[in-house]
């Protein structure tokens, strides 16, 4: 075992696309970690999920370690991205520390200032990295000012706010703490050659900065905090942590702490103890306090609960995470088409399924009412939760989805007074979209708190509630020609600010069941947008289309064929031409779909359909329909 004031434990943590992962591929290549493996020639080794890879973003935490001088350094790859902030805040319990990666152009954003809250109430102090420094945008003496002044107003300590600067590129692999060193770097890259700098000062200034990990190793019993659970195809379930104390070796009896009751849920023996480095698993026979690593041996191991030895019954304090704010419901697929292409297709299946994911992901809430098949699954965000579905129709699910909404709550003090989410939203537009982005968001009840010029953008920071954003992601896009970006992070709760105006026209719902022919949708189309393609099947109840002006749904036939006789036509039938049809991805449905709708989904479709099929059923209930708030009041 190495000895523990050789070991540093260290969270990467940063706002989505500022270089997080890039940052650790570059540590782990130049470190040696990677030495000999296929990886060396990848890039984004941590991104190991299919997901990842083509969304390019980091959904899970990840964990990894190299060695250098001596030390050994246990690095957590986190995400960017605000749906998957559990991520974050449960790895905090397994670092001494973290860098925050900042990208040099942008500066802090919503998410940097979420993860820098959560790793500044622990108590721990950052290594702050400002990325992309070679782009001729970079602004690191404005940036570094501007975190200077989010460190104080989130009431940081003097230690905190004394953090060590470092500048980077990690994409061209090298760091250095001199600005006049970078500007070297910078102008031999203009001439075409190599940058002679390295990753080391960054990797030195870990080891200078980062305290050891506390704990003690001989005489103290064995504990450990389950932070995350792997699958492996012949050990099971792994669960992974951080040794708080003593050591542990293969075979020792172990046991199972329920999170906050401390009850014994299981006992075992431990099988096998893995550490990984790079981007593999090496097996050990032994491990203490500091180290991270994986245990196999207990089957009923879940996230926060803890791993010890038989001599102890005290259960580690976890971190909680901040609770979910939307919500949707999963059911059996119940459409005429249903059962055709998935194979998991019961209430059964789907409820295990869920319940795995709620084990693994503590961010994740399923309620089961255990009154009907249909199953709330509550997450952080719309891309939190499209994952998981898409992740399900891979496996070879078919669900009916709802839309999401948002989770409302009472007032404590005050029974009468509802509380919804908040989120500060913020948004980096060319100046010309600027005035339709604010008149959007303002009829959306969002509050405009800072608007200020980014070198030829204009950044704005709204603070906007949750339902706000609900189906705004798509008409953003248009509005701003696809040139905006947009970022946004739980905030608070906070009083309910009154219902805003319906942004969706109504939608084209088709009465038949059948094959939608070119014939029929060519005497629809002048009524609105098609979502069907000739030759699509089609049944009662699910939506077609979108009609162009405002008022009640419209039931149309798609399937109507045009009546054949035995009479010539006086004049030549036209040859029909339709609008090309998108097809949908999950989040462009999610955020399009009306709340008397459902989405279907399947391994190869995705339709959008209303919950009641029959029209008759339909508009008897609409009559009747209440809503969230009306209810939570009852």
């Amino acid at each position: 075992m190495i000895p523990m004031d050789r070991i540093r434990n260290i969270g990467i943590i940063a706002h989505v696309d500022h270089g997080k992962t890039t940052l650790v591929d570059c540590l782990l290549k130049q470190s040696g970690a990677l030495s000999g493996s296929a990886a060396m020639q990848e890039t984004r080794v941590m991104d190991s999920n299919a997901l990842e890879k083509e969304r390019g973003i980091t959904i899970l935490s990840k964990v990894t370690s190299l060695v250098y001088n001596g030390h050994r350094i246990n690095i957590v790859d986190t995400p960017g991205h605000a749906d998957f902030g559990g991520e974050v805040e449960r790895i905090l319990s397994m670092v001494d520390s973290v860098v925050l990666v900042v990208d040099a152009t942008e500066g802090p954003m919503a998410q940097t200032k979420f993860v820098l809250t959560k790793a500044l109430a622990r108590g721990l102090t950052p290594l702050v990295v400002l990325n992309k420094v070679d782009r001729p945008t970079s602004r690191p003496d404005e940036v570094d000012s501007e975190l200077l002044e989010l460190f104080m107003a989130l009431g940081a300590s003097d230690e905190q706010t004394a953090y060590d600067l470092m500048y980077a590129s990690a994409k061209e692999g090298w760091c250095s703490s001199d600005l006049g060193q970078v500007s070297t770097y910078v102008d031999a890259a203009s001439k075409g050659q190599k940058a002679s700098g390295t990753m080391s000062p960054l990797l030195d200034a870990i080891i200078a900065r980062v305290p050891p990990p506390k704990g003690e190793r001989s005489g103290a019993p064995f504990s450990m905090l389950v932070t995350q659970l792997e699958a492996n195809s012949y050990l099971g379930k792994c669960a992974l942590g951080r040794i708080t104390s003593g050591t542990v070796r293969v075979g020792d009896r172990i046991r199972v702490l329920e999170p906050g009751t401390s009850n014994v849920k299981e006992e075992g023996k431990v099988t096998k103890l893995f550490l990984r480095s790079g981007v593999q698993q090496i097996e050990m026979a032994q491990a203490g306090a500091g180290d991270v690593v994986a245990i196999s041996g207990v089957p009923t191991v879940s996230v926060n609960s803890t791993i010890a030895g038989l001599d102890v019954s005290q259960a580690l304090e976890f971190i909680p995470v901040d609770p979910p704010t939307i919500s949707v419901t999963f059911s059996v697929n119940d459409s005429p088409l249903a059962g055709r292409e998935g194979s998991q297709l019961t209430s059964g299946m789907i409820r295990d399924r869920l319940r795995r994911e709620a084990e693994i992901n503590v961010a994740l809430q399923v309620v089961d009412d255990g009154k009907s098949e249909a199953l709330e699954v509550r997450g952080r965000g719309e891309l939190q939760l499209s994952v998981l579905i898409e992740t399900m129709r891979r496996e070879g699910f078919e669900l009916s989805v709802t839309p999401p909404r948002v989770l409302f709550k009472k007032n404590p003090e005050n029974a009468r007074q509802i509380l919804e989410p908040f989120e500060e939203i913020t948004i980096d537009v060319d100046h010309e979209s600027s005035g339709v982005v604010i008149e959007k968001l303002t009829k959306r009840k969002g509050e405009l708190k800072n608007f200020s010029d980014l070198a030829d953008k204009a950044r704005m920071v709204f603070h906007i509630p949750t339902r706000g954003l609900l189906g705004y992601a798509s008409e953003f896009k248009n509005d701003t020609h696809g040139t905006g970006v947009m970022n946004h992070a739980f905030l608070r709760y906070d009083e309910y600010v009154g219902a805003f105006e319906k942004s969706r026209k109504a939608s084209m719902v088709c009465m038949s069941l059948g094959t939608a022919t070119s014939y029929a949708l060519n005497t629809i189309e002048p009524r609105g947008r098609l979502f069907v393609r000739n030759s699509d099947e089609v049944y009662p109840g699910m939506v077609v289309g979108e009609l162009s002006k405002d008022g009640n749904d419209l039931d149309v036939n798609p399937t109507k064929a045009k009546q054949l006789t035995n009479i010539r036509a006086a004049g030549k039938d036209e040859t029909i031409r339709l609008t090309p049809v998108k097809s949908w991805t999950l989040e462009e449905v999610i955020a399009y779909v009306n709340p008397d709708e459902a989405i279907e989904v399947t391994p190869t479709q995705i339709r959008l359909r209303k919950q009641i099929l029959d029209s008759t059923k339909r508009k008897q209930l609409s009559r009747r329909r209440v809503s969230d708030i009306d209810e939570l009041l009852e």
